[in-house]
């Protein structure tokens, strides 16, 4: 009988050490992941939700995350759609606790510069956020004429005027650390 209540304890010690070393192994494993995962891979397990994004100067975009690319992200407002680089943002609020890492799609490769070409590409009137530290943004209206590998050239027109020769008042040169967002009419779907 003595012999049982022996075993039986050296068993059930065996088994809580096994059970200490599994809860050990799947902390240290849980800590590894946590410690790959991305901000990019949050903001993809948070496509579809409403989120506000903080930027330095105390501006704060709210709208529902519908791009997320591997510099950007874009929020559709109720009329606008905003493409923010995430160097601009100093905090985010409603993300999932989901994260999503990114698959082999292309859009999830496709930097800043990828982004603004499309913007140029389609000549969308928009309205660029530039970035002024703690005093906040300044805003241009125009056209994307160029992008180069750090910087936008911004036709400066009028706001909502298209781009003609005889609208354009300038032409601002923007590098893309400047950047704070840029806010553009939402499409016929949106």
């Amino acid at each position: 009988m003595r012999w049982d209540a022996l075993f039986a304890d050296l068993e059930a010690q065996l088994a809580a050490g096994e059970r200490l070393d599994l809860d050990v192994e799947v902390g240290e494993r849980a800590r590894v992941d946590a410690a790959a995962v991305e901000l990019a891979d949050r903001l993809r397990g948070s496509l579809g939700l409403r989120i506000g994004v903080h930027l330095g100067s105390g501006t704060v975009y709210e709208g529902t995350l519908s791009h997320v690319g591997s510099q950007w992200l874009v929020l559709d407002e109720e009329r606008h759609q905003v493409l923010i680089p995430y160097a601009s943002a100093v905090r985010y609020a409603g993300l999932s606790r989901l994260a999503v890492g990114a698959g082999p799609g292309a859009r999830q490769r496709l930097g800043l510069a990828s982004a603004l070409r499309g913007l140029a590409r389609d000549r969308a009137n928009l309205a660029v956020m530039v970035s002024r530290g703690a005093a906040g943004e300044s805003v241009l209206h125009g056209v994307i004429d160029r992008v180069g590998r750090d910087f936008l050239d911004l036709a400066l027109t009028p706001a909502g005027e298209e781009r003609r020769p005889a609208n354009v008042s300038g032409v601002a040169t923007i590098p893309f650390g400047a950047l704070a967002g840029i806010r553009s009419v939402r499409g016929a779907d949106g």
